[in-house]
């Protein structure tokens, strides 16, 4: 894919009367999202994303969402998101379609970041940020009813990687692996029913808190959140699981692997003993946490990982979840030691 024409043209498509001087790739290399710093000729900069993963109607309506967030959120969260620039009043999106090539471009402003957390969070450090992700749940769950509406839901993404399960040519494993993943998408629907899911709130979630994604004030107060690549309106316990890791015993690590036993981890009690304080949970809630983790496995590992990773991470990854991800979901998370921890009223789970 020829990026730099493609950024051109969509460039031009928004406002021909500033020429690009320069254009950087400053992407993770870890997905097939691309991300690029443009410099003007009068040295104004903006950022650009380059996506060919996924929907295109999910990602117009990704970001659209996204960018009525960052209008409706109120202090001390109103600069936190990035604000994508705007044509005619609504989100420009560039679409671009020649021959096999469908890919989609969006501008932002540049992003402004302040102190980043240490590879490994020392107690005050996780405390603080169970304080501040409460507030800013909050913060996003007030925002919900003036956001447009979304269509993706977890049923549905569900229900699409089960009707890829039923194709005779589909290319994700063997017999055997793809009764596996048939198995744990029938548990996943089953426990959504079970945990009475139906009283949770819908509000933005972003998944994806890696340490590289946000950045704090010196008083460890949430400054700014980049990296929108698995954003979406779901349920806040979505959210958890990348939070614990980020406040895992191992820190933030350049190889990475999904593995559940971050959820169990002292540290990350701690972590919720802090947000339950500002941001109540409830016991189900808690319980719905492995599904949470077996739908992240299910969706964005196995459904989409081979269009969303790098080759070397789809390949990894993949292999790992049915080695060890999914095996461990209902084996090694227990939501009654987290439910005792925060003293939730432990009614019976509704069937």
């Amino acid at each position: 894919m020829n990026y730099s024409f493609i950024l051109k043209k969509a460039w031009e498509g928004y406002d021909n009367s500033k020429t690009i001087r320069d254009i950087e790739d400053i992407s993770a290399m870890v997905s097939t999202n691309s991300v690029f710093k443009i410099t003007f000729e009068d040295d104004d900069i903006v950022i650009a994303k380059l996506s060919h993963f996924g929907k295109y109607e999910y990602f117009k309506e990704d970001h659209r969402i996204i960018h009525s967030l960052c209008n409706n959120l109120l202090y001390p969260f109103e600069n936190v998101l990035s604000k994508s620039l705007l044509k005619n009043n609504r989100v420009y999106i560039y679409r671009h379609r020649q021959g096999k090539v469908d890919a989609w471009v969006v501008f932002y402003n540049p992003t402004r970041i302040a102190e980043r957390m240490p590879r490994r969070l020392d107690e005050t450090h996780i405390r603080k940020l169970g304080q501040q992700i409460g507030k800013f749940h909050k913060a996003c769950s007030r925002a919900r009813n003036v956001l447009p509406k979304s269509i993706k839901t977890l049923r549905t993404d569900i229900y699409a990687l089960q009707q890829e399960l039923e194709k005779k040519d589909n290319q994700i494993g063997t017999a055997m692996q793809i009764d596996f993943l048939k198995y744990h998408c029938d548990l996943f629907l089953k426990n959504r029913s079970k945990y009475n899911v139906s009283a949770f709130e819908i509000m933005p979630v972003f998944i994806d808190w890696n340490i590289g994604n946000f950045s704090v004030t010196k008083d460890l107060d949430l400054f700014s959140r980049w990296d929108y690549d698995w954003f979406r309106m779901s349920y806040r316990v979505l959210d958890f699981y990348f939070l614990s890791r980020v406040v895992s015993d191992r820190g933030d690590r350049t190889v990475f692997s999904y593995y559940i036993n971050t959820l169990m981890e002292d540290r990350f009690i701690i972590f919720l003993e802090e947000y339950h304080k500002v941001n109540p949970l409830t016991a189900n809630e808690i319980r719905f946490m492995k599904e949470a983790y077996r739908f992240f496995i299910l969706n964005y590992v196995i459904k989409d990982g081979k269009r969303f990773f790098k080759e070397q991470y789809a390949e990894k990854l993949q292999a790992e979840a049915f080695d060890i991800y999914l095996p461990s979901v209902d084996r090694d998370f227990d939501a009654e030691k987290i439910i005792d921890a925060l003293k939730l009223e432990n009614k019976p789970v509704l069937f």
